[in-house]
């Protein structure tokens, strides 16, 4: 698959993701670290549900473009759903599996993939701590 054709199934997947509400996108170029892949997508729904939804969805999108993924792991757990689409891995996170894996850090060497979709940063910053989790002598949390 060529860099375009890569990025653009990105798009497409990560797009699908977005309209099931995906939280976080971020897509990794792993053509120079791994052999099994050219791309990561990591997404994060805020619940089990919505993990589940979301990969629904990418599995759908995958459908409609006429690919069927190698394999899906997760999908009765709900926390980390896994999409093996050949040339893409698609990793569905909860909020706490996440931070957990913490994949961005585990493949820091590879570069982001800029999508150009609206409102998606390729190098977002990392997440804030969630409510009442901040620090108890900060009056804020």
């Amino acid at each position: 698959m060529t860099e375009s054709e890569s990025k653009q199934k990105a798009r497409w997947l990560v797009t699908a993701a977005l309209e099931r509400k995906a939280e976080r996108p971020i897509v990794l170029d792993m053509t120079n670290l791994t052999f099994y892949a050219d791309t990561f997508i990591l997404l994060t729904g805020r619940s089990d549900r919505q993990v589940r939804a979301i990969a629904e969805g990418v599995l759908e999108a995958l459908r409609a473009h006429g690919e069927t993924p190698i394999g899906t792991e997760g999908m009765d757990d709900g926390y980390w759903v896994l999409i093996d689409c050949n040339d893409t891995i698609v990793h569905v996170f909860d909020p706490e599996a996440r931070d957990k894996f913490d994949l961005e850090r585990l493949w820091q060497d590879a570069p982001r993939i800029d999508l150009g979709i609206a409102g998606v940063d390729p190098n977002p910053a990392p997440e804030s701590p969630r409510s009442g989790e901040g620090d108890a002598a900060d009056p804020a949390a």
